[in-house]
């Protein structure tokens, strides 16, 4: 994709779905080894009860093509044949692909067509990469796990996949045990998260008093109406170069005691500019107060972006077409620019969407 491209891939894909499909989801692809009396049912969740909502039809060669009126708010299903299913997101009126093998429906498929969906595909290949090596009742003890999962809530704390990340269990034990401390901040960002970003959906309420009703009585002194926002999960390295030919790492910047701006970006993408103009006022206003900024930079031409580089006055790293998208995948990044904030603690608390409101979100770190 070119990198302009990616600036406005979320705004350009909604317009697309919009145009093509109207005030509904879509579901579509092949599911090959059915048997005559198997069913294919679609099924929706009600606070982790799932129940049946319709049957899909396939054709002879297992082909089947779906849709439904979208609801309003983001949600999480199921098809469902046998005991066998595979979840999947739906954010609002996109287009998926589903396609599979009947026997082994849960293992055996691929979903496609949004940045949710290969998401929530991730978390689920990594949880059944987990309970293949050691077990499924050991998958929640995974520390490894775990941390890739915190990162992921971080990166998207008020996001449909972040709910089911929450509300996901192997082996009968929460890969989020409210009873469990760290686990318990982490919850509670996520509702905070929910609270602020998705006030009218029906979640929220289930989400506050999980919360609520495990939180331990020694933090009981503050407001009912007080959620905290994560700050335990710290983050995954990124190791590059800059202008100069100096390696640089993102965890030896943040454990420097400073609040630090992680910005994914593209130098070539025709909003950068302007971009960089606004970074930098706040990095000139609170550089001296002990703001760092390192910024990744994904460019197909790595000229051109030492021509910008060398002008900039803070941390800048260049991410070739050689080194892949793995810094990407770890934050959860579907489009650019991103940004990310890091407090004094090194900790990755909070992802600005809103570029004019990253002054305010750097002011209360420092």
């Amino acid at each position: 994709m070119n990198k302009s491209g990616k600036f406005i891939a979320l705004s350009l894909l909604t317009l697309l779905v919009s145009c093509s499909g109207g005030n509904k989801w879509s579901l579509n692809g092949k599911i090959t080894g059915l048997n005559e009396n198997d069913i294919v049912v679609l099924e929706g969740n009600n606070q982790g009860y799932w129940y049946p909502m319709d049957t899909i039809k396939t054709s002879s060669d297992g082909s089947y093509s779906y849709s439904h009126e979208a609801q309003g708010y983001p949600d999480i299903y199921r098809l469902r044949i046998g005991e066998k299913s595979v979840y999947f997101p739906i954010d609002s009126i996109e287009s998926l692909k589903l396609s599979g093998d009947a026997p082994s429906i849960d293992k055996d498929y691929t979903l496609t067509g949004s940045a949710q969906a290969e998401n929530l595909v991730r978390v689920d290949s990594l949880i059944l990469a987990a309970a293949a090596k050691d077990g499924a009742a050991a998958v929640a003890t995974n520390a490894e796990l775990k941390r890739t999962f915190g990162n992921m809530i971080i990166a998207d704390p008020a996001g449909i996949v972040t709910y089911y990340i929450i509300n996901k269990s192997m082996g009968g034990k929460p890969l989020f045990n409210p009873a469990d401390k760290g686990d318990l901040r982490i919850i509670g960002a996520v509702a905070n998260a929910f609270n602020e970003r998705r006030p009218t959906d029906p979640r929220n309420a289930y989400l506050r008093t999980l919360f609520l009703s495990n939180r331990p009585r020694t933090i009981s002194a503050k407001s009912d109406s007080e959620l905290p926002v994560a700050q335990e999960v710290r983050a995954f390295d990124i190791k590059l170069f800059d202008n100069t030919g100096k390696q640089h790492s993102l965890l030896d910047v943040t454990s420097k005691g400073g609040v630090v701006i992680l910005n994914f970006t593209a130098y070539t993408a025709d909003a950068s500019p302007a971009f960089n103009v606004a970074l930098n006022k706040v990095y000139e206003k609170y550089h001296s107060k002990g703001l760092e900024i390192f910024q990744v930079a994904f460019d197909d031409d790595e000229y051109a972006w030492k021509q910008t580089a060398k002008n900039l006055p803070w941390i800048t790293v260049f991410n070739g077409p050689t080194d892949g998208d793995k810094a990407l995948r770890d934050y959860n990044v579907g489009a650019l620019p991103a940004i990310f904030i890091f407090d004094r603690n090194g900790d990755v608390v909070e992802r600005v969407t809103d570029v004019s409101k990253l002054d305010s979100a750097v002011a209360s770190r420092l």
